[in-house]
């Protein structure tokens, strides 16, 4: 399994964002600036991952953008959702796709929805605030 490229510069997104949590907003000119990402990717990233409830816009003197919650209880799931929709390895499981050749007669299709539910909880278990914290720190905290 990989990640979209958009899923990808989610997840940079909302690290930039949640490393000025508390400190101060940002627009998406400077998460472009700090992503190196281009300016129109970050604005409709910023779009859906606004839509998602995951960021929030704050309109006049000191406004701009801001973690909707906590960096702590936002997850690697809740990004990749944010951009892709469900977490699925295999489309037959959603309801009405019927794109599968096999479906009728298949075994495994009873199966995916668990191994989709392990999937999930495996990115659930990363927060943004692991993610946005510098990997100095991060080594530290693997090998404690």
């Amino acid at each position: 399994m990989r990640l979209s490229s958009m899923a990808d510069y989610a997840v940079l997104t909302m690290s930039a964002a949640a490393r000025h949590c508390g400190r101060s907003r940002v627009n998406s000119a400077q998460l472009a600036a700090e992503t190196g990402l281009p300016v129109p990717t970050v604005q409709k990233l910023v779009s859906r991952l606004s839509a998602a409830g995951l960021l929030a816009s704050v309109r006049g003197a000191g406004g701009g953008l801001k973690l909707s919650r906590p960096a702590a209880t936002i997850t690697l799931a809740d990004i990749v959702e944010a951009v892709e929709g469900p977490i699925a390895l295999a489309s037959c499981v959603e309801q009405g796709r019927h794109d599968c050749t096999l479906e009728a007669g298949c075994s495994l299709r009873p199966h995916w929805p668990l191994v989709n539910e392990a999937l999930r909880s495996a990115l659930a278990n990363v927060s943004l605030t692991q993610l946005a914290a510098p990997m100095a720190a991060r080594t530290m905290e693997l090998s404690a």
